[in-house]
Order: structure tokens, then sequence, then C-alpha cells
């Protein structure tokens, strides 16, 4: 399949080194909003041409498939460009600014008829069905919490700092755990409270944030832009603990006794780097005439931008845009 990029920053390049070791798979565009970066970025990772503009890439009437790697302000723009050329769409999280655009971009691809995805990569892994396998297996017995954390340094990077961008640790890192959350424990939630450390510039730098089901059980998870974290997600059960290394992209899940004895050790498949799971959901899909994916469904993407827009609602954050 002939796949285009739209946006040519780090993130690009990451999916662009997953895409050149996938043998079913053809770099055939990268666009950028300036004809230099986008032949630069092209030359680099082998792609067959170069935009100077995205609505070059979106006319080119061989492009099957384009992914969107810009940053979280952008996508809905992105996306209602790419939809109006009828061509299906992978976009980076998160899926938009908020859940209006959410629901709005999702109106649009459906009505027109075009396939579109958001890129959270931890959905359309195997870990994903592994994790929940051995929940479901009973091996903890009745499982009552669940908490996951997600933090990098990344405070240094311009785009996370700035509200404009949509910057901030939720969009981010905090998109992943809430989606964790509702991967294992699903969307029957109750009540959801928070606590914020905000930046200088008015983003939110940490957070905590504790997801109430109705059911009875609790998700506890933090995110944060200053500090590397451990990562890692763990169920509380009655007869055990099951801990997985790294949400953002699982590499074990091991299971423990109430006395802490590892009872059950399993490594996740290898992977060119765990990308290319998302990438071939979304060509099967489009080949057999799908318009959605079925590891992340638009009414979940709707779900976690609502989640996202209740906590910003609770810190008082509200991008620019927003204001407008």
């Amino acid at each position: 399949m002939k796949i285009g990029i739209l946006g040519c920053g780090a993130m690009a390049e990451k999916f662009a080194e997953t895409l050149v070791q996938m043998e079913e798979v053809e770099c055939y565009g990268a666009a950028s909003r300036t004809k230099e970066r986008a032949v630069e970025f092209a030359k680099q990772y082998g792609f067959k041409n170069a935009y100077g503009s995205y609505e070059e890439l979106c006319k080119d009437s061989e492009v099957e498939l384009i992914y969107i790697a810009t940053p979280h302000s952008c996508h809905y723009e992105n996306m209602e460009l790419c939809i109006r050329y009828k061509k299906p769409v992978l976009c980076e999280k998160s899926f938009t600014l908020n859940s209006d655009q959410a629901k709005k971009i999702t109106e649009l691809a459906r009505k027109e008829q075009v396939f579109i995805a958001e890129a959270i990569w931890t959905r359309y892994m195997p870990a994903k069905d592994m994790i929940q396998e051995i929940l479901e297996s009973g091996i903890i017995g009745k499982v009552s919490t669940l908490t996951a954390n997600l933090s990098y340094p990344i405070s240094h990077k311009e785009r996370i700092m700035q509200p404009e961008l949509a910057g901030g640790a939720l969009l981010d890192v905090g998109v992943y755990g809430l989606n964790f959350a509702l991967m294992h424990f699903g969307t029957g939630i109750e009540r959801v409270e928070s606590s914020v450390m905000m930046t200088k510039t008015g983003v939110d730098g940490m957070e905590s944030i504790t997801l109430f089901y109705k059911d009875g059980r609790m998700a506890v998870l933090t995110h944060g832009i200053y500090g590397r974290s451990d990562r890692r997600g763990i169920f509380y059960g009655e007869r055990g603990y099951i801990v997985v290394e790294n949400i953002n992209n699982p590499q074990s899940i091991s299971v423990y006794d109430t006395e802490d004895r590892l009872i059950q050790h399993t490594v996740v498949p290898e992977q060119i780097s765990g990308y290319e799971y998302e990438v071939r959901e979304c060509m099967e899909s489009i080949r057999a005439g799908e318009k959605e994916s079925h590891s992340m469904p638009l009414d979940d993407s709707i779900t976690v931008m609502e989640l996202m827009d209740e906590l910003r609602k609770q810190w008082g954050l509200i991008y620019p845009q927003e204001k407008e």
C-alpha cells in the first residue's frame, strides 16, 4: 500500500523508520509546509515523492493511506483536508483538541464514507489481548484496582510547553494512561477526580487521575513531563497482582501471588517498533472496505477526548483556540 506522511517532524521520523522495514508498504510521499523539508525527509527515508504543502499530498491519486504526524492542535484541520480528498487517515494521538472536534470529524468521515483511525499504538499491539487474557483467566482472582504511570523528561520541548499547540502532559502522555484503563477496565466510569500541577506557560505539567467505576473498581493514573517514571501498569487482585512493564509499549507481563512470588512471566512477541500493528490493521480495514478500526473505534476516540475535556475543565485549562 502506498503511504503518505503529512508532517515531517520527530514523530514522522519514528514512524518512517518502521515503514521502511515493512515489505507490504511503499513509502510513497512526504508532505511538509516547506518543500525543502519534505525533500530532505523523503531523501532520508526513501520516500518516492516530496510535497511542499499538505494539499499536494492529498491531491495525489496514488496515495492510499495518509499518516498525520502534526501537533494535536492541527489534527482536526488536517483530517478534514484528507477527508475532502477521500483519503483514508491514520491520525497520531491525541485524536483532536477536544471532544467537539472529535465528534465533528467522526460525523464528517462517516458522511463521506472515508476511513479514519487514531494512532494509539497500544490499542493495536498483541500485548493488549495478552494482558486481557491473563486478567480474565482469574489467576489473581477478583481485580479491584489498576494503577498506571507515564512520565518523561520532555518539558524542554517547545511543543510540550505551548498552550497554542495543546501542550502539557495530558494529551501527550496522559492519553496512554487513560487508554490503558479503558482497554482493561472498560468505559463504565461513574466519576473522575484529579489533581494537577500547572506549568508557568499554563499547561498541565503533572497530574494524578482517579477513575471510579460503577462496579466498584478504581483506576489511579499519574502522568508528567519532568521526570522518567517506571511506566508500569499494575492490576491488584485477591490472589496476587499483575505487572505490565511499560504501558506505552508493553514488553512483558508478570504475575505474582500474595507472597510476592513470581508465578507467571510472559514476554511480548518481537516487533519492528510496535507501529507496524496499527499500519497493518488500517491496511486490512481499507482493503476490506471498512471505515473504522476494530482496535480503536471512533466512538472510543470520542470517549477518551470527553474524559480529557472533563479533566481540563477541573483544572481550568482552556486552549487558546477554544476561547476564540
